[in-house]
């Protein structure tokens, strides 16, 4: 199943896609896709809910979202691009919750911005409390997976010192969706296709093959270090394709536009413009 949150920003209702595609509500039923929801997700009968007219703007596929993780350097070909080898355990910094925006929202440049770049990652949704779980477990603390732009300023992140969440955490620099997609529908997680297309040119292909770290590893690390409750999500590390590693390196400009994929759960798509 696909569930989204539609309509203007801090007032999106749920939602959900029907077999044809169709928008419908599911407001009388849930209050959001939020929290202790997200367990119950798979219960939800779609025939009798109303269907959604228009074309509304969709917000993030989760709201309340208490965490947002990021891993570093989790594909091996991004490592090798970056130069870098690749990590003896998962690289975990936080990107500010405040960050979060709608899969088609505008991505603004902050003030000081240098080297804005780009990031597809697989993003996993935790669907109940996980705390100490082993890898072997892990995959069925997931609600589902989602798209997410780690929009990352490289000048912030590196360049100024201290931790890489400042370079990670600038306003809307963490599109999220379309859809929040089930673990039943979206397959396995270690097989997708992620692609980014900067102004309708090739960046950024790869597979979730690739992965240094699995999503059950990843869900079971974290585990032992911290308490992952529902709507937290992890972004899994991105493939080879960034601007930074580009030769001469490539960074977001005003106007700009980005379109990201990942096999069957959706496309997003971001002008990017200069924050004032």
């Amino acid at each position: 199943m696909k569930f989204v949150r539609y309509g203007e920003a801090g007032a999106e209702k749920p939602g959900v896609l029907d077999d044809a595609g169709r928008l419908r509500d599911l407001s009388g039923v849930l209050p959001d896709i939020a929290g202790d929801a997200l367990s119950t997700l798979a219960q939800i009968d779609l025939s009798s809910l109303p269907e959604v007219t228009g074309a509304p703007r969709l917000g993030p596929p989760v709201g309340q979202v208490g965490k947002l993780i990021g891993i570093g350097l989790n594909y091996s070909d991004h490592a090798a691009e970056a130069g870098l080898k690749p990590p003896p355990e998962p690289i975990v910094f936080m990107k500010a919750t405040s960050s979060i925006t709608g899969p088609n929202d505008p991505v603004y440049l902050p003030r000081g911005s240098e080297k804005s770049d780009w990031e597809v990652e697989l993003g996993v949704v935790i669907g109940r409390h996980a705390k100490y779980v082993t890898e072997a477990e892990a995959l069925e603390y997931v609600a589902g997976y989602t798209i997410v732009n780690d929009v990352s300023e490289r000048h912030f992140q590196t360049e100024r010192k201290g931790q890489w969440t400042k370079g990670k955490s600038c306003d809307s620099f963490g599109p999220i969706g379309p859809w929040l997609v089930t673990p039943d529908e979206a397959g396995d997680p270690q097989s997708l296709d992620l692609e980014l297309d900067l102004n309708g040119a090739k960046a950024q292909r790869g597979n979730t093959a690739s992965m240094v770290f699995s999503v059950a590893h990843i869900v079971s690390y974290l585990s032992q270090m911290m308490s992952l409750h529902p709507g937290d999500i992890i972004a899994t590390g991105t493939p080879p394709g960034v601007g930074m590693g580009m030769k001469p390196p490539r960074f977001l400009r005003e106007g700009d536009v980005m379109e990201l994929t990942i096999s069957g759960l959706g496309t997003q798509r971001q002008e990017v413009l200069r924050d004032e």
